[in-house]
């Protein structure tokens, strides 16, 4: 119980009384204008007799948002482990760039989705064939570099650069990017919360990122930058993520992740260190990359079959969701009959007979509708809620969007 001890409202009052007829709702109105927000009133409530019923004030809470993760691959799988290419683009221009990284093989799967792109770069465009040794050169190795410089880097900074043990920014001339899916990571990767597994002559590694439980201390152009380091997520166990090292035994860095972009940065350099060589074509060649100009070296094709011989690259993403709840109150008096054309006889009696004294229906759906009567939502329960004049029902409905 509120007191309100305010003679503006008390005049207020005694001026609706001397009209004669008192509408409650103006009553309502008034006493809520005093009365503070968790106290107040609630209008609208009263019992309807037909299938709709208006919401009252204290039946909807809007505003809530909540933080969503999901599995990030296609189907919203956490983890993919086996990883195809598309011939076509691989042969076709966009193949000196990158190479797009399907989940199932495109050339018998027409459902097959792009998960990654893989791309090497070189400032000077090594690894790409060079002008003087095609008049048809696009150094794409350089337009790759460039482009990731200025998605990723301040315009102060002209290379990607990796910290060593002593936190020293090493510059790098050449990067490895994977870049997900714009689809799929739709808002931003979840930090914390992703592993990648790259197999070499040197064995098996795991690559993670080492932002823990703590929210990015490192902001630039692109948001927050996380450091890759090898480690575990010791995912199924109680533990927190696990960090071996933070260099390679040449003490260079591994990488940066940017979360809010979908890409992962690494350095060719420390993965040679770290992981060695990776067959490509019945070869094995470094994971440093081939410098020649004098063809298309496509190094981004070593980092892929990496990827691929390591069999997992689990990623999630996380999302906010905004939300509006509604409370859907049935009181004891209200949606006791049908309009179900089998709920009576053709003479208007109960097919039942004992509903002339107890009549009983069962709730199933709950339809949201706008002012204009248009059906915006339906909601469905998961079982059938019996309702009779000694029942009330209470349902939420939440809407995501």
């Amino acid at each position: 119980m509120a007191i309100i001890n305010d003679p503006n409202i008390t005049a207020q009052l005694q001026d609706l009384a001397s009209r004669g007829t008192i509408d409650s709702s103006d009553v309502i109105a008034l006493l809520n204008s005093a009365l503070p927000a968790g106290q107040q009133l609630q209008a609208g409530a009263g019992v309807t007799t037909g299938i709709y019923k208006r919401f009252g004030e204290f039946d909807k809470v809007n505003a809530k948002v909540e933080v969503v993760t999901t599995g990030l691959w296609t189907g919203d799988t956490g983890s993919l482990t086996a990883l195809y290419t598309s011939s076509t683009q691989v042969a076709a221009d966009s193949g000196d760039y990158y190479y797009n990284v399907y989940n199932t093989n495109p050339a018998t799967d027409t459902s097959a989705e792009v998960q990654f792109a893989v791309a090497y770069g070189h400032i000077n465009g090594s690894g790409s064939v060079s002008l003087q040794n095609s008049d048809d050169a696009l150094l794409a190795s350089k337009a790759t570099y460039a482009q990731y410089k200025s998605i990723l880097l301040d315009p102060t900074d002209n290379k990607f650069s990796f910290q060593d043990g002593a936190g020293n920014a090493d510059d790098s001339n050449d990067i490895y990017v994977i870049n997900i899916n714009r689809a799929r990571y739709r808002e931003k990767m979840d930090p914390g919360n992703w592993s990648l597994q790259l197999s070499g002559s040197n064995g098996l590694f795991t690559f993670i990122d080492d932002s823990g439980k703590k929210f990015g201390d490192t902001l630039g152009k692109a948001g927050r930058v996380f450091k890759v380091v090898s480690g575990s997520l010791n995912l199924g166990t109680e533990n927190a993520a696990t960090v071996n090292t933070v260099t390679s035994s040449g003490d260079v860095g591994f990488g940066l992740f940017y979360p809010d972009r979908g890409i992962i940065v690494l350095s060719p350099a420390a993965l040679e260190d770290t992981v060695g060589n990776v067959g490509v074509n019945g070869s094995e060649v470094t994971l440093a990359g081939s410098l020649s100009v004098a063809a298309e070296q496509q190094n981004h094709e070593r980092l892929v079959n990496s990827i691929n011989l390591g069999g997992d690259f689990q990623a999630r993403r996380t999302e906010n969701v905004s939300t509006q709840h509604f409370f859907v109150r049935a009181t004891n008096r209200e949606f006791n009959y049908s309009n179900n054309p089998t709920y009576v006889n053709t003479n208007g009696t109960f097919a039942e007979t004992s509903f002339e004294t107890d009549p009983k229906t069962y709730i199933t759906t709950v339809g949201l509708m706008n002012d204009a009567n248009e059906m915006i939502a339906v909601a469905k329960t998961s079982q059938p809620i019996a309702k009779s004049f000694d029942k009330e029902v209470l349902i939420k409905v939440k809407l995501s969007f």
